[in-house]
């Protein structure tokens, strides 16, 4: 043990002696090191982030969403004409489902209203829905302000609407919404509540659902289908087109994860032998979504880490080559540690521990360093829209989220040693051979 403790303090005074050299020796590991973990917390935080977007969606939910069949209403001469079409969920589909789930947490639907939402002069194409109270929950929602549809809303048929975050803002920039009203076509609702943002706009659960739920618009049911029907007219550039939906979406959520895989497939079944050719009906698993995601993740995140693994490579090449000049430079120190003794064993381990401290330093000052930029990048990503010159390159919700993984904190500095111990042992071998005599000779 004294002897290895002889060899480590030889080691770190010779790296002390030459301390520029050792620095430049070990900035390959650092960088090397730096980057392994950076982009794989790069990766797993975009990772983490689509997960949770998908995770708001539910992931014991399965949705079942009524689609336009593909377009078949073209008039000679590419003129569009009027028509009404008449496609996707009906309530009898909705009643035959309830009946065959009856193990299920909840079922609940979704009403598509109205063409065009109006407050004064702020006109929004509309995204309103009539819903259950049981949506809330459903859909993962949360209420900032006010309270959210109520069974006496239900009841009756209260004309009253909760607002999500952005199409609020929308429509009532100065004034409280709560209170307020508002029209959707001709018919005049009262805001009762308002939801909090939703992290989904612009990103995967916003695509996965198909809208962006921050500009929500939701209803009660029961006087979404009194007070607006199951016909919804659409104007565009002086066309009109109407379609007759009774059910705009289901959302089934099961008892836990487990069971949704087995309950979308009964479900599946049951919904191909009502609407045979599946083209006005979309089925959406979330929960298989989210295992797809992860998987892809982790590939991209192997992938990454592969890729700045290569910097390690080059570090450790570079160790290498700084250690067999060291050799040169050294011929005499070595010859007179042969002549008073030492062996080739000895010398062996003397340049083996020397690139091993020097890989190791360096590895710890690459995890410091990884950990930093990490940091810095998803601190300062969001603050690149406020920057001068640069900022208008950058939409403003910008941002690229980090997570700090301690397998790859663990996994570069082994491999950063492991490296500078490998690329260590040639040198080490090639001063091992030195003949005393020759060097202490040496110049």
């Amino acid at each position: 043990m004294q002897f290895f403790l002889e060899i480590v303090r030889l080691g770190l005074t010779n790296l002390r002696l030459h301390m520029l050299r050792s620095i430049l020796t070990a900035l390959g590991i650092i960088l090397g090191v730096a980057a392994v973990i950076t982009m794989v917390s790069i990766g797993e935080g975009s990772k983490l982030e689509a997960l949770a977007r998908l995770e708001r969606l539910g992931a014991k939910n399965i949705i079942v969403r009524s689609i336009k069949p593909p377009e078949t209403g073209q008039a000679s001469g590419g003129q569009q004409r009027s028509f009404v079409s008449r496609y996707g969920l009906t309530r009898e589909d909705l009643d035959v489902i309830e009946a065959s789930f009856p193990h299920v947490e909840s079922i609940t639907p979704f009403k598509s209203l109205g063409s065009e939402i109006l407050r004064g002069d702020r006109k929004r194409a509309s995204q309103g829905f009539g819903v259950t109270p049981g949506a809330l929950e459903a859909m993962n929602l949360r209420i900032a302000r006010g309270r959210y549809i109520s069974d006496a809303d239900m009841d009756e048929r209260a004309m009253v609407a909760v607002l999500g975050h952005e199409i609020a803002r929308a429509l009532f920039p100065l004034d409280d919404p709560i209170g307020n009203t508002f029209r959707i076509d001709q018919n005049v609702l009262t805001v009762v509540g308002v939801l909090e943002p939703v992290g989904l706009a612009g990103g995967a659960g916003a695509s996965l659902i198909g809208r962006d739920l921050n500009f929500d618009t939701q209803i009660p049911m029961t006087t979404a289908r009194v007070a607006f029907g199951d016909t919804v007219v659409r104007r565009e550039s002086g066309n009109f087109s109407a379609s007759e939906v009774q059910i705009y979406e289901i959302i089934m959520t099961s008892r836990d994860r487990e069971q949704v895989m087995t309950d979308y497939s009964i479900l599946k079944r049951l919904i191909e032998s009502r609407h045979p050719k599946m083209d006005d009906v979309q089925l959406i698993v979330p929960y298989e979504l989210l295992e797809s995601a992860r998987k892809t993740a982790l590939t991209w995140s192997l992938v990454l880490g592969a890729v700045a693994g290569i910097s390690l490579l080059v570090g450790g090449i570079g160790i290498m080559n700084i250690m067999l000049a060291s050799v040169t430079e050294r011929t005499r120190e070595i010859g007179i540690r042969r002549a008073l003794g030492a062996t080739r064993r000895d010398v062996k381990l003397q340049f083996i521990v020397e690139t091993g401290v020097l890989s190791s330093i360096g590895g710890l000052l690459g995890i410091g360093l990884g950990i930093g930029l990490s940091l810095l990048v998803g601190w300062g990503v969001p603050l690149l829209p406020e920057a001068p010159f640069i900022g208008r390159m950058f939409e403003q919700d910008v941002s690229l989220p980090t997570a700090v993984t301690g397998w790859s904190v663990l996994l570069s500095f082994s491999v950063a040693t492991l490296t500078g111990l490998i690329f260590g042992i040639y040198p080490a071998a090639v001063a091992a051979r030195q003949d005393p005599i020759v060097a202490l000779r040496h110049d």
